[in-house]
């Protein structure tokens, strides 16, 4: 299995670095978003601050409140573009499978020896690899966007540590995974590219809505923080910003968020091997 897995994800590259087309507008999205979402909204911290009713003593205790440490809204938004770049890079991995299955190639894939595993595991790791590299380039753009007079950009104001760029990584690597192949799970069961994506938008946007993201946590309702902090777009951010920012608007540490990631992707993995085992069955 693993000399067909190996086969079948070479090709996958190649077919990605075969269209450059896809690889520079999947560039240009968070770049545009970088550029024109991040820098054209802003929160004023300073307007929390004060002696009155619903502010606070100090512009940390209003950050902490507001931004979960981070220095300014530009550098919570930056963060929370990794999280949703690493769901939205995602969502063509199971629209990919269903137009392959419309023009037979993916007939002609299972048609070989390679067992069903191996098929879907390649997709999945080369699936996985682009919203990966995605959110580093997001998370290195807005860095270098704070070197550049008159723009926004990300302001690290933490001591990140070997063991804190080890729980970026990680919170990076599992997010990816859990929406690859939450997606391509879909393409394996659906047939129709109109039904595949009613489906995965009605994923897609509650998921990203409700998580911490893009809102500021300070200005959500209760009822939306408490469903907020199960969300694992929200958990893997929340990783970050604790690396990036430090950690006391926290209740836990990083490694507990990570946790709570990798049992979301654990029990996803586990209800995708049964489900496409099931589809796929019929092929062996």
């Amino acid at each position: 299995m693993f000399r067909e897995l190996t086969a079948l994800t070479r090709r996958e590259f190649l077919k990605l670095a075969r269209n450059p087309q896809a690889i520079f507008t999947s560039l240009l999205l968070p770049l545009l978003y970088l550029l024109l979402f991040g820098n054209g909204f802003t929160f004023n911290p300073q307007a929390y601050v004060g002696p009155g009713p619903g502010q606070f003593p100090t512009l940390q205790l209003a950050l902490d409140f507001l931004f979960r440490g981070a220095p300014s809204y530009y550098s919570y938004f930056a963060c929370g573009m990794v999280g949703f770049v690493a769901v939205t890079a995602s969502l063509f991995l199971g629209a990919n499978v269903i137009f392959d299955k419309l023009f037979g190639i993916f007939k002609r894939t299972r048609g070989t020896p390679a067992p069903s595993a191996a098929v879907f595991g390649a997709r999945l790791i080369a699936g996985a690899t682009q919203p990966i590299l995605l959110a580093f380039f997001v998370l290195g753009l807005a860095v270098a966007f704070a070197h550049i007079p008159g723009l926004n950009g990300l302001h690290v104001t933490a001591s990140v540590t070997p063991l804190g760029a080890i729980y970026v990584l990680l919170a990076i690597v599992l997010l990816s995974g859990l929406f690859a192949t939450l997606f391509l799970t879909f393409g394996v069961l659906l047939d129709v590219p109109q039904t595949y994506f009613a489906a995965v938008n009605l994923i897609n946007l509650p998921v990203l809505l409700t998580s911490d993201a893009l809102y500021p946590w300070g200005t959500m309702p209760a009822w939306l923080q408490n469903v907020s902090q199960y969300n694992p777009v929200s958990l893997a951010v929340n990783v970050l910003r604790e690396v990036l920012f430090g950690s006391s608007a926290y209740p836990y540490g990083p490694a507990v968020y990570l946790l709570g990631l990798l049992a979301w992707t654990a029990v996803l993995v586990v209800i995708a091997i049964v489900l496409v085992r099931r589809a796929l069955r019929p092929l062996e």
